[in-house]
């Protein structure tokens, strides 16, 4: 049995779904990416489904043919800047928590740490930080850079980001606004925190106008590389990753642990938060059915290239309907961008362990990165359990193949499975975000 009886469940949100045909079974589908009634509707069913959290991802510079095979393009895209998004839901919705997507390389991180404080404050305590290290060619054009930064310099760009955004979330205790009347006092300097960090990279110095306190905004970190993984379990409150197989997930959590142990803190205070991509029906049958008819429609061609790129081969080397030609993959490991290794080595070890053929892994969610699961709320429900329970996961980040058709079916059927078993809420017993994930009240260092 898992330390923490209740799991851990967000939402991923595409405005279309997460499968890549799903945008082909909506009616309209040409302003998903702008319509902001379509979010709130997303964000009202997983509120009615007690979810912990709506997560944002973002890309800047998605549209810029950030990999070869961005174009042409082949879904709904982010359009709408996470921030702005979220200040909008943050009224429409009472109780979910709402994860904000922004890069720690570029801007100023004074920048970002005013925006997620501020949204912690519109939305009463239920603000997260998304970090990302993305350096992909489009957001470098984006930036105006012809060249990223080698892994080391980058992630030590990404601390020093990070180190000015937490320290500024620090720098106004609630404590130091006194509107002490009879003195003239509003603000007590005495009690301020001012910061003056100067660094390699970012510099900043002051007072952050917008108060956090014991809310301080939940930080979460996507990524599942070496360097990743050390920096969030440095850093973050949660790990936004994604294992595809039972063993590497218990390895990857085990570390991930262990890490965050090094760094002196309270691994209860550390969630490790895998995507999970469920495809649910009444029955099995059913469920596979409706994965079948949205494979039906992906463009075959299009993923082969996707997949050929990330091995560095032709789509050439592969056979549909045989295994990956695993020869040629080795022969071309050397070649594949340090980055994206442990993505390749995903792949991998899921088509061995599940026995793929090539048509298998590109109908895998290859482009979404996250494992599926495809039958009952039983059988779904059946498997977040025995991750969590075997030291895999303290829950998921779930993408949802069609909306909002897949996330009602998630709160209307696998949510009520999972309450059953008294394992997950059955009403939200607190406010805030962090209240949500089981994490205790911010207490700033040295206090």
């Amino acid at each position: 049995m898992s330390s923490r009886k209740e799991i851990v469940l967000g939402v991923n949100v595409l405005a279309s779904g997460r499968h890549d045909a799903a945008w082909k079974t909506l009616p309209d589908p040409r302003t998903l990416s702008t319509d902001i009634d379509r979010f709130i509707e997303i964000a009202r069913v997983a509120e009615r489904g007690k979810l912990d959290a709506l997560f944002l991802a973002d890309n800047v510079g998605a549209l810029g043919s950030a990999y070869p095979w961005d174009e042409p393009f082949q879904r709904p895209w982010r359009a709408l800047d996470p921030i702005v998004l979220h200040s909008a839901l943050s009224q429409a919705t009472r109780h979910i928590g709402l994860v904000s997507t922004t890069t720690s390389l570029f801007g100023h991180p004074y920048t970002v740490a005013r925006q997620i404080a501020s949204i912690n404050h519109v939305s009463k305590g239920r603000a997260a930080w998304n970090i990302t290290t993305s350096q992909a060619p489009a957001v470098l054009r984006t930036f105006g850079l012809e060249q990223g930064f080698e892994q080391e310099e980058r992630y030590r760009r990404a601390s020093e980001f990070t180190e000015i955004v937490t320290r500024l979330w620090d720098s106004l205790p609630a404590e130091a606004v006194v509107a002490d009347a009879a003195n003239h006092v509003f603000v007590d300097r005495n009690r301020l925190r001012p910061i003056d960090y100067k660094g390699e990279h970012f510099s900043s110095s002051g007072v952050l106008q917008t108060p956090t306190g014991a809310q301080r905004p939940v930080i979460f970190q996507a990524g599942q590389s070496a360097e990743s993984k050390a920096f969030g379990a440095r850093y973050a409150d949660a790990l936004f990753t994604g294992q595809r197989t039972l063993e590497s997930g218990r390895a990857f959590y085990t570390d991930a642990k262990a890490l965050a142990r090094s760094f002196g803190r309270d691994v209860s205070q550390f969630l490790v938060v895998p995507g999970l991509f469920p495809i649910l029906g009444g029955t099995e049958a059913e469920a596979k059915r409706r994965k079948k008819d949205l494979d039906e429609q992906l463009d075959t061609r299009y993923l082969l290239e996707v997949l050929a790129s990330q091995f560095e081969l032709q789509p050439a080397d592969f056979e549909l309907d045989k295994p990956l030609p695993y020869d040629k993959i080795e022969a071309a490991a050397a070649r594949v961008p340090l980055a994206a290794r442990w993505h390749r080595q995903i792949v991998i070890d899921e088509a061995k362990a599940q026995g793929f053929t090539t048509r298998n892994v590109l109908y895998s969610n290859l482009t979404g990165g996250h494992r599926t699961v495809v039958g009952t709320p039983e059988q779904v429900a059946d498997d977040i359990l025995e991750w969590v329970d075997n030291g895999a996961a303290d829950g998921f980040n779930l993408n949802i193949d069609v909306q909002t058709s897949g996330l009602e079916a998630v709160a209307d059927h696998l949510v009520p499975e999972l309450q059953k078993r008294g394992r997950f809420r059955r009403e939200y017993t607190g406010t805030t975000l962090r209240e949500h994930l089981g994490l205790k009240p911010w207490v700033p260092p040295g206090r």
